[in-house]
């Protein structure tokens, strides 16, 4: 008689950690392709990444980690889900730098697959970072720690929720190009709205694929003020071009850089529906719009106050986010 062999499948999944529920993996440069003046696209790979979330990219914010100039990238090996507190432990010199990008999509499948991350690659006089720093000089073959959405797994991180709005308003800076390029992949073909767009130089500006009731306006700086063109583009389009001193006249020590506000959350605290002050326009004015605004927290700012103190938008129909603060080194 045969003795069928023992079943040990129970035995070792009982062995094996449990996967955590996001990403943290080193991944590596495995192409570089140069989109413009101002942009650098990276497809960043590991065999980890086959279980990298596969829903709509849109505004999806990642975590990528930057080993510090002549220091060895740290090793996720044994992190579990309590991976933060572990790298918060590591030494200064060896944690690196954590910053948050997009993901801009990706490509391949299984442990082929790879990440697409583009990096601002910053003018002169616009500062530096580690992640700028990063993809200006980079090689083929480099690494950097990856913390991203597991398939399966909730992970947040996604802001554009516009439920069934009918007309969409998307406002960014070049930090937000990728962003608005992922929701415009995803968006269904009879969408309709508007998308304005600032970027450093003309050269930045390129074919983004949209559906065809979207309309979409560029406004290179080309040496000239930040936010001035893309705040006047943004209230004539919205038959308002006298709120555009309102926009305008944001103050330095007005600004919050940690600007975050959504339907559902607002880094102030701050409660998200309408107040005493915001009765220049009826409900009615914008009734089946979504507002999403994103970029530098100075140029965010002033939109806000325009749309919300001037025009009378619900705040809770719009996203506005300061991805960066001018002349402030941002973490996280």
């Amino acid at each position: 008689m045969t003795t069928a062999p023992a079943d040990t499948s129970s035995a070792v999944a009982a062995d094996a950690a449990p996967a955590l529920p996001v990403l943290v993996e080193q991944v590596e440069v495995t192409a570089v392709h140069r989109l413009s003046p101002s942009f650098v696209r990276l497809e960043l790979g590991s065999p980890a990444l086959a279980d990298l979330d596969d829903g709509p990219a849109l505004d999806q914010r990642i975590k990528l980690v930057f080993p510090h100039p002549g220091r060895p990238l740290f090793s996720t090996e044994g992190f579990d889900a309590s991976w933060y507190e572990s790298w918060c432990a590591l030494p200064a010199e060896d944690r690196g730098s954590m910053r948050t990008y997009t993901l801009r999509g990706r490509v391949g499948e299984g442990p082929d697959t790879r990440m697409l991350v583009d990096f601002v690659l910053h003018g002169e006089g616009d500062g530096h970072g580690p992640g700028g720093d990063f993809a200006a000089d980079v090689r083929v073959g480099q690494r950097v720690v990856a913390i991203a959405p597991r398939r399966g797994h909730e992970y947040g991180g996604i802001e554009f929720l516009p439920g069934d709005a009918r007309h969409l308003l998307l406002v960014g800076d070049e930090t937000a190009v990728p962003a608005v390029a992922g929701i415009l992949e995803a968006l269904p073909a009879d969408a309709r709205g508007a998308v304005f767009v600032e970027v450093p130089v003309t050269g930045d500006v390129v074919p983004l694929e949209a559906p065809p009731g979207i309309e979409i306006t560029w406004s290179p700086r080309d040496g000239g003020p930040r936010g001035t063109a893309l705040h006047a583009a943004v209230l004539d389009h919205l038959g308002r071009p006298d709120a555009l001193g309102l926009a305008e006249s944001v103050a330095d020590d007005e600004v919050d850089p940690d600007l975050w506000e959504t339907p559902a959350y607002s880094a102030s605290g701050e409660a998200t529906g309408r107040d005493d002050q915001e009765t220049l326009a009826g409900p009615s004015t914008w009734e089946g719009c979504y507002f999403w605004i994103a970029g530098e927290s100075k140029v965010v700012t002033g939109l806000r106050r325009a749309l919300v103190k001037e025009l009378g938008v619900d705040r809770r129909q719009v996203a506005f986010m300061g991805y960066w603060r001018e002349g402030v080194a941002m973490k996280g």
